[in-house]
């Protein structure tokens, strides 16, 4: 008897714990953007767009207006590619992860109010919205 229930009360542990890492996540990095709040962010603040995959990639299709940087280059390319420090950035990548690297150079760089893509293009394509070549 007490060994079952030594195995539910386990259970429950590891299912609240499987449960609470996404919000734990987002509150040690920083909550990102979902497509949608990215939207917003464009259409009303006037975000800007810096996306940090390949250069074969962004060819293939990127946001609309995005600004393609690569990672290495992001302090030295602010100024070339005059971004506004007043205005909010959004930084986009393949999946997600690679773009969170960019958030703390571009704050160092004096940028204020700087989100992640969560999911990064290809999250942005799972919610149909547009993509522009070249």
């Amino acid at each position: 008897m007490q060994i079952e229930n030594i195995a539910l009360i386990a259970l429950i542990l590891v299912t609240g714990v499987a449960l609470f890492l996404p919000t734990l996540s987002t509150l040690i990095m920083g909550g990102g953007l979902s497509p949608t709040e990215a939207t917003i962010w464009i259409n009303r603040k006037k975000a800007q767009i810096l996306d940090v995959r390949p250069e074969a990639d962004f060819q293939a299709g990127h946001i609309p207006n995005a600004k393609r940087i690569a990672m290495d280059q992001i302090a030295s390319a602010i100024d070339k590619l005059k971004l506004d420090r007043k205005l909010p950035v959004i930084v986009v990548c393949q999946s997600g992860m690679t773009s969170r690297g960019a958030l703390k150079q571009l704050q160092a760089a004096g940028f204020t109010e700087v989100k992640n893509l969560d999911g990064g293009i290809q999250a942005w394509k799972a919610s149909s919205l547009p993509l522009t070549k070249g």
